[in-house]
Order: structure tokens, then sequence, then C-alpha cells
């Protein structure tokens, strides 16, 4: 049932917003960013140099007033946009082990992927594409040992890359006395025009992250919203005990997610689908269009097909009281109007599992929560590209996810929902939903995406493709202060 509301409980405590790490909970502003990865080469010389560096990381805080300012410039019709950076920092198991930081309490035992890393985790459980040795087929920067990451967002690439370089002499790379090596720096944009927000599928992207009690000041209709234990560490709703040090942090999901774009547009193009689910005849674009729908679980303007079905509503796709306002509810044992293993169902299931058939117990998907960031990167589809159907250059996403929880959280959405056929679990349909069609890993097929013919099993080929990734955990303000950075 729907949850909608516009007021919120609020925590014993509030919020610190100046000791949260800026991206966690508001999104670090950008029209670009970069992902920069290191190796520290010299803990003791990086944890002075860290003291220097914390006065430039961006705190929600820092993020509220950014965005206002932002708002009032839009507001005011000023031309341009207003030149703005925004960095934080965060550190692998590696990094804390090469910093002799203790982080047993941070990560508890329960929680294995952070301390594995992503890895080890990529072959283990995610599965990812093996090469013959056994080790993820990843980019080979990747393979090595990541102790930290920087994100380093802005309002153009000159601010950005000015930013970098800071940073950059803080840690004295590329000198004698270097306290860092940098691995690799991955740039990110927002794509261009009216594609802005939209991954490079095409699909209005972040439309449903979850809202967060004693911070969001309007809850929309939808998914009830999460404690902030959910995403920060040590506060309600956090499962474990935590150090003091790590208290208000987040643990994040890095991945390099390569997108086969002319591949996907060209299976649209090849598995129109005839008839909408009224029996209605659709032209081959129309087949095409419905089929990508039903494939992501909304239509590239953001609609979910939960609740437009069959055609796209740019207007209900604009309106945020009702774009998340879904719960596949009365849809037992029933594609119709949305496929079991559609994107948006398996990666949230929402009352798939939360009220299952009767007789049947709800499980609760609070602590499956995550808060999605990242960054489209890579060009435009290129003439070439469209003409032959084929991938010529790289292009994909940045994600990161916010989590207390890495094993409960990205691992186990992964794993147990985008990987697994018969997921979700009740439903006594005689046909496998299939997996995520877009991040699911392993033989790709799908069934429900013909709605007149819900048994029908179309195969595809792999539309996403992981090159790299690692676990971070993003400490507060406090923490990079009193315990990681050197003493004052």
């Amino acid at each position: 049932m729907s949850t909608a509301t516009t007021t919120q409980a609020t925590p014993v405590t509030p919020l610190d917003l100046n000791n949260i790490q800026g991206d966690i909970l508001s999104g670090l502003p950008k029209k670009t960013q970069i992902y920069y990865f290191f190796e520290i080469t010299d803990a003791t010389k990086f944890r002075h140099d860290l003291r220097k560096f914390i006065p430039l990381v961006e705190t929600v805080a820092g993020v509220l007033k950014d965005r206002d300012a932002i708002d009032n410039h839009k507001k005011n019709k000023h031309p341009g946009l207003i030149p703005m950076t925004g960095v934080n920092i965060s550190f692998s198991h590696k990094g804390f082990v090469k910093l002799g930081i203790d982080d047993s309490t941070l990560a508890p035992a329960v929680d294995k992927a952070f301390k594995t890393g992503q890895q080890i985790d990529a072959v283990n459980n995610l599965g990812d594409p093996k090469k013959s040795d056994g080790s993820p087929d990843w980019d080979s920067h990747f393979l090595q040992d990541i102790h930290g990451m920087f994100i380093i967002s802005g309002d153009c690439h000159n601010s950005i890359k000015k930013k970098e370089h800071e940073i950059e002499q803080l840690f004295g790379v590329q000198t004698s006395q270097a306290s860092i090596k940098k691995i690799v720096a991955i740039r990110g944009d927002v794509r261009p025009g009216a594609e802005a927000g939209h991954e490079h599928f095409g699909f209005l992207d972040g439309v449903s992250n979850p809202a967060v009690i004693g911070f969001d000041k309007v809850i929309n209709p939808g998914p009830k919203p999460v404690e902030p234990g959910v995403l920060l560490t040590g506060q309600p709703g956090d499962s474990f005990t935590r150090a003091p040090w790590a208290t208000d942090g987040s643990f994040i999901a890095f991945r390099y997610l390569f997108q086969q774009v002319p591949e996907f547009n060209e299976f649209l193009k090849q598995n129109p689908i005839a008839k909408d689910g009224n029996g209605n005849a659709l032209t081959p674009e129309e087949g095409s269009e419905l089929l990508g729908a039903r494939m992501v679980g909304r239509w590239k303007s953001g609609a979910p097909i939960d609740l437009a079905p069959f055609k796209d509503d740019p207007v209900l796709a604009a309106d945020q009281k009702r774009n998340n306002d879904f719960f596949f509810e009365g849809e037992i044992n029933s594609q119709l109007r949305c496929p079991f293993a559609t994107h948006v169902r398996k990666t949230n299931p929402r009352n798939d599992l939360e009220v299952p058939p009767p007789g049947i117990a709800p499980i609760p998907i609070e602590g499956r929560r995550i808060m999605r960031r990242g960054i489209q990167f890579g060009p435009e589809l290129t003439k070439e590209e469209k003409a032959k159907g084929k991938t010529e250059h790289g292009r994909g996403l940045l994600f990161a996810s916010y989590q207390t929880n890495i094993t409960n959280g990205f691992q186990f959405l992964q794993q147990s929902w985008a990987n697994t056929q018969n997921f979700p679990p009740f439903e006594t349909q005689p046909e496998l939903p299939g997996l995520d069609p877009l991040i699911g890993q392993g033989v790709r097929s799908m069934s429900g995406l013909d709605p007149l013919a819900e048994q029908k099993v179309l195969s595809m080929p792999t539309f996403i493709v992981p090159r790299g990734g690692e676990y971070f955990f993003a400490p507060s303000l406090k923490g990079l202060k009193e315990t990681i950075a050197a003493a004052a």
C-alpha cells in the first residue's frame, strides 16, 4: 500500500550535517566528475598530508549551501554555471591496513565483502566474467591494490582538473616526497541537452533513491523512507555497533560499468512487441520502445510501467508525487503490467516481498536499500555506431552506491536478486522470471516481455559489462581528523 506522506519522524539525535561527507545524503553537485584511485606509498607522510587535505572535503552542509546557491542562480536567470567543486575521500580495507588502522569494528565479521575486496567478490559472488586464470576480466588498473579514492565534482572540466592538481600537490604526487601514487583517474560527464539525467541507454536515472528520515524535509509518495542507519554508520537503523571514529560514515560499492548501447538498440529493433496488453497493434518503433520499457521497468521519460504499462506518460514521469508511488500490487502470478525480472523490480521488489501472498511472512527490504550515485562516462553514439549497431567507443556508468553493509546491500542485490532466475520467489507461474536484463550476470533470458505471451522467453546478449571496481568506506570528518590523519 502507498506510503504517501509529507511528514517524517526525527532521530533521537539530529544528524550532524557538518560531519558527513557530502555525496552520501545529498549528492555532490556536478556537471562533470573524476573518480581518482590511489595507492598509499608512505603511510606516515600520508597521514600528515591528509590533515592538510581535510579542509577540502565537502560535507552535506556544504552541499546544501551549494544547492541553494545554484537555485538562486537559476531563479535570477544568471547566465552560465556557478564555478564550483566538491571533494570527498574514501578508503578500502587494504588502505586501512596500509595505514595501520584497525577496521575490525568498522566492518563486523558478518559484512565480509568490504574486507574481502571486490576483486575476489566479483568472482565468488557477483558473477563477473572471468579470465582463464580465474581472475575477473577487468581493466588492469582495478587488478592492482587500490587503497583509496577521491571523488572530485564540479561545474566544468577546467574546475575539476584544477582541483585534481591541487590535491596532487598536497600529497606530493610526481615528486620524490609523494605519499600516494595515482593508479587511474576516470572522468564522467552529465549527458548533454535533453539527455541530462539519462543514462546511455536513454532512460532517466536516479528516480527511486530512498528518502532518509531526519534529513529529507519532504518525503514524496512511494516506498517508505529509511532510517539514517541504513546509509550512515552508527545512526538509528544501523544494525551493528561501530567504533566511535566510524560514526557517520558509509560504505561505497564502486563499479566501472561499460554499456553496449548500439547492441541494446539493435536488440530492441530486432525484437519489437507486436501488440500491447490490451491487444492493440503496435508499429515496429512502438513495439521496440515498449520492449525497452519492459526490460527496464520505466519508460525513457522515467514513467514507471507499473502505472503506465503500455504507453509512455511524460506528465506522470515529471510528477514527483506520482512517479515513484507504485508497489507491484495485485500482480501476483501476472506479468501483464510489469515483468517480474524487470530491472526496477529486481533491484527494489517493493510489495513482492513486503506484502507477499497469504500465508507467507513478509520480508522487510529497508535494510537492502542503497543510495545510488555516479555519473555517465564516454561519448555520445557516433553515426558509424548507429549504422553498424556495434560499440566502437567505450561508454557507460561510473556507478557508486552508499550503504552501511555491503554484504546486505549492494552485494545482496546483485547476487541474490539480479543474478537469480527465480526471483521474486513467491510467484507460482510456470515460467522463470530470468535474470535482471541489464545487470544480471549469467545465462541471460527473460520471460514476461510480451504482455500477451508471458511464458515466452527471450534470450539476450550482455548489455552491461563490468570492468572494475572496489569497496570503500567514506569516514566522517571527525573520523578523518581524530583517527585517520596524523595528530595536529
